[in-house]
């Protein structure tokens, strides 16, 4: 058994459906309303410089039914300010298997603005609103992003996944607030679930990454029990990943087509 060292409340607004269906005399749309009422005062000062530079990232704006808006920064996006008002972005978490069926877990680095230090699945990252990465074919541009973000976190180059070792599963839909509870950074989105399998040499770059190791489904499990009482800290999307669809999708890592359900968004609280 593998030695860890050493959330949340959930709930769904649902205004940006309604939005999307309102225009204005001169046009503008919910993407406009947004632009104008979205919060750009949060202070990033006395924060990481590197992870403070990375909330200028472009995210990509969705209504409830991951039908894409618009675009904000990833700041705007994590502001509860904004969240408070419906604003929703497109995310997703990679869940990363070895050829003896492990999975990768990485405890995210104390710089991260949101959730440091707490244990999450392989990659949780957003993709951005840039050409290449707003291709919604396939989940293509999610694909593409999801290959980005290991480079970047783990040192996974492209040259050892590419984007068809991802298997697109469904998406889920969540939100949280912060933890530590600052009142101002949180989540809501819609995250893209993808598997693979592949051995792979990492780097892991230590802004982004505490630690990093492999655990069987029996090492979760009993990690997962024991968080509590050992202090360990967990994302809350990765914790409702676990106790909902985890253990099953893992369980048929081999089978993975006939666990898509790509056409369902999971509203999880």
């Amino acid at each position: 058994m593998m030695m860890f060292r050493p959330i949340s409340r959930f709930a769904f607004i649902g205004r940006l459906s309604s939005l999307l269906d309102q225009t204005s005399a001169t046009g503008f749309c919910a993407a406009n309303i947004y632009a104008r009422t979205m919060s750009t005062t949060n202070d990033l000062s006395g924060l990481d410089q590197t992870q403070a530079a990375l909330m200028a990232e472009e995210c990509i704006l969705i209504d409830n039914n991951d039908k894409r808006i618009g675009s904000a920064s990833k700041k705007a996006c994590h502001a509860m300010e904004n969240i408070n008002k419906g604003m929703l972005h497109r995310a997703f978490s990679v869940f990363l298997f070895n050829s003896e069926g492990k999975l990768l877990l990485q405890q995210r680095s104390d710089a991260k603005i949101t959730f440091p230090a707490h244990w999450t699945n392989t990659c949780c990252s957003h993709p951005l609103s840039t050409e290449l990465e707003l291709d919604e074919a396939d989940a293509v541009g999610v694909r593409r992003a999801a290959q980005r973000k290991l480079n970047h976190e783990l040192g996974i180059h492209a040259s050892q996944i590419s984007i068809d070792d991802f298997t697109y599963l469904t998406r889920i839909h969540y939100q949280s607030e912060n933890v530590p509870h600052d009142g101002i950074w949180g989540e809501h989105e819609i995250d893209y679930i993808l598997f693979a399998q592949k051995d792979v040499e990492m780097a892991a770059n230590e802004n982004e990454v505490k630690e990093c190791r492999y655990v069987s489904a029996e090492e979760l499990k009993t990690f997962m029990a024991e968080a509590e009482s050992t202090g360990t800290l967990i994302t809350p999307w990765f914790k409702l990943i676990a106790e909902t669809f985890l253990f099953k999708w893992w369980k048929n890592l081999n089978n993975l087509s006939s666990q898509k359900d790509i056409d369902t968004i999971h509203r999880m609280s």
